[in-house]
């Protein structure tokens, strides 16, 4: 079941990696080249000469971004469909469709959305290369101790509704998740690079544009993986009841 599993979420993945790298290509690619723009104008006011193109933008904006768009969603694919198999059986009496979709939004939101408030995505020009280790370790570990408190949340959550049922016991789980995020937010130091003369517009835009790609991203993985698994169930169960006493 667990290889099925992998098999559909990286499909899954497949699928939403061409739409992500769609929505990239005409909301995100005009961000980064006007922050490019930035960067070098900036460069020019300072004095100093630009920096030797290692690689084309044209590759950047095509096969590279198509590329690194399409491993990074096979991977969160085949992250989600492991998470269902261990999750999967343990979320009461939820279908396969319901299981994914609540699965997908808890994902979305300690992988991405409490780091992103904290940490969010910088464009070209933002951030100083001196501290961009400090900065990704920041990060990452902001992503550790956020699934760390889901995971704890969700099982203060299974604990409580025997007690207090189902409501409150939920309720519970997700202020004690909403605490400890705020606290690890308030505890992690604040890094804040953006130029003074980078535009806010164009900054908005891109951090706009970065969360509706992990958007469309978490959320059409878990619907289509919980609508693809809800059909393989109910193509099994079609037989066994077919057949005779």
């Amino acid at each position: 079941m667990a290889r099925t599993f992998l098999i559909r979420g990286m499909l899954c993945g497949l699928i939403m990696g061409l739409v992500v790298f769609a929505v990239a290509k005409i909301l995100g690619e005009p961000n980064v080249e006007g922050a490019i723009g930035v960067e070098d104008h900036i460069a020019q006011m300072a004095g100093e000469a630009p920096e030797p193109e290692l690689v084309s933008r044209a590759l950047q904006a095509g096969w590279g971004l198509f590329t690194g768009v399409m491993l990074f969603s096979i991977a969160i694919g085949g992250l989600f469909s492991l998470l269902f198999a261990v999750a999967w059986g343990r979320m009461g009496r939820l279908g396969p469709r319901a299981s994914a979709a609540i699965l997908a939004v808890l994902s979305f939101v300690a992988v991405y959305v409490v780091p992103f408030a904290k940490y969010p995505a910088n464009p070209p020009s933002v951030g100083s290369p001196d501290t961009i280790g400090f900065r990704t370790e920041l990060y990452f570990g902001l992503i550790v101790i956020s699934i760390v408190a889901m995971v704890a949340a969700v099982n203060l959550g299974r604990a409580l509704v025997d007690r207090v049922g189902p409501w409150n016991a939920w309720i519970v789980a997700g202020l004690g998740y909403l605490v400890l995020a705020a606290a690890a937010y308030l505890l992690l130091p604040t890094i804040d690079e953006v130029p003074a003369v980078f535009p806010a517009t164009l900054l908005w835009q891109f951090r706009t544009v970065a969360f509706v790609l992990q958007l469309i991203l978490w959320g059409g993985v878990g619907l289509l993986f919980g609508w693809l698994t809800e059909r393989q169930l109910a193509a099994k169960a079609v037989p066994a009841r077919r057949r005779p006493a």
